[in-house]
């Protein structure tokens, strides 16, 4: 599918948010984002948007001018029938663009209420007819199945009228579309139901048939990389796709403004005609600075072998940490200053923090720190300090200190 220049369209940023913090972080790069409440949906660990809070962040998403789409991607069973409907009823009178469906019982209840609806990568989709298939029940986009090479998606995009959206970025689920059962088998925690574990992030061990442990490179065997196509965006433009997609509903912000603006970065480029590997490389590498488990291409030129799995690292890559240091307690905005109890590490002028909550995302440098009316240089973990910020902190917000480990 060879496009010329006229032609070419600019596929959509749908970044993943979990709170108002993340979604400002990303305001000036996304063209999407997408979201969960807190029920029926594989995020049930970001419960930070209610059916009550729902149509204020709608708005506020369109009063950024972007669009907002509304993830309903769980297993629904009998009893979640009722909730079901409580949730579209909501979506519908806040307004969101789309909603993010798999389930039968949701698409059907979806079209029901006149949502737009997009197919979760978690109904597998991985040829045209199953992509038209859903489009004749109303869809207008699918998000296809994580598992198709950059030829494979080409092929559907051909022979297909609806949109398709794909993963670009961020992790990747050890199971095939996300339907994984291990940690349902192990810990009772549904993944399908939003609560995975992840055990496939765990370190483990490989046992022969005669019980001796077999000795192999790495020891977190099912643990994949994350996803990472900014070097391949000509090609993913080339076949036709309409959307980019980046997941990262459980990240921080700071992650979700860095990986939005790359990418941003990275389609103005190719936009302007300006996109060469030089000038991408080093946004590939500003995005491994924050928390990743390495990068690879999955499956979009190929099964991925070895190189595809973060055997030899636990959960995160990147040389910068961050610590849990404490907790802001009050803000006082005439002295631009925060108490903070260190619950979990003392603090020093010079370090570099992040403070985040719902709606907060600041990161600083730590210029003073006063404890008992005194200014002090350092001070260990069970204080309660005074704290210059920069911007407006809140009650219960988290503080993290940012520490860049030695690589060399």
């Amino acid at each position: 599918m060879s496009l010329s220049k006229n032609e070419i369209k600019i596929p959509e940023l749908a970044m993943g948010v979990r709170n108002l913090a993340a979604l400002k972080a990303c305001k000036e790069n996304a063209d999407a984002v997408y979201f969960s409440l807190d029920r029926l949906s594989l995020r049930s660990r970001a419960q930070e948007i209610t059916t009550e809070k729902l149509a204020g962040f709608v708005e506020e998403i369109h009063n950024n001018k972007m669009k907002g789409y509304l993830a309903v991607n769980s297993v629904i069973y009998p009893d979640n029938l009722k909730e079901l409907n409580e949730v579209l009823e909501c979506a519908a009178s806040a307004n969101v663009d789309a909603v993010i469906a798999w389930d039968p019982a949701t698409i059907m209840k979806a079209a029901e209420k006149d949502l737009k609806i997009h197919i979760s990568t978690q109904a597998n989709v991985s040829n045209q007819m199953t992509a038209e298939f859903y489009r004749s029940l109303g869809a207008s986009r699918v998000v296809l199945a994580r598992e198709l090479s950059l030829e494979q998606i080409k092929e559907i995009k051909e022979d297909t009228k609806v949109e398709l959206e794909v993963f670009v970025h961020g992790a990747v689920c050890q199971g095939i579309s996300g339907r994984c059962y291990l940690s349902a088998y192990l810990l009772g925690k549904s993944g399908n139901c939003g609560e995975c574990s992840q055990p496939c992030r765990w370190e483990w061990s490989l046992h022969s048939d005669n019980g001796a442990i077999v000795d192999i490179e790495g020891k977190y065997l099912m643990s994949a990389k994350d996803l990472c196509m900014i070097e391949h965006i000509p090609e993913l433009i080339e076949a036709g796709v309409d959307a980019f997609k980046v997941e990262g509903r459980l990240r921080n912000p700071g992650y979700t403004a860095t990986v939005s603006q790359c990418y941003r970065q990275a389609l103005d480029l190719f936009k302007d005609g300006k996109y060469k590997r030089n000038s991408i490389i080093p946004l590939k590498e500003r995005m491994a600075l924050e928390y990743n488990r390495g990068f690879s291409t999955g499956f979009y030129f190929g099964y991925p072998g070895p190189d595809g799995l973060a055997c030899d690292s636990d959960m995160n890559a990147s040389p910068v940490k961050r610590e849990a240091v404490g907790v802001v307690t009050n803000y006082y905005p005439k002295q631009s200053a925060a108490a903070i109890k260190l619950l979990e590490q003392g603090l020093s002028a010079g370090d570099i923090i992040t403070i985040e909550g719902s709606t907060t995302y600041l990161e600083q440098q730590v210029s003073s720190i006063v404890h008992e009316g005194k200014k002090v240089n350092s001070i260990e973990r069970g204080n309660e300090i005074g704290l210059e910020v920069e911007d407006v902190v809140r009650k219960n917000d988290r503080v993290f200190r940012i520490n860049r480990t030695q690589t060399e």
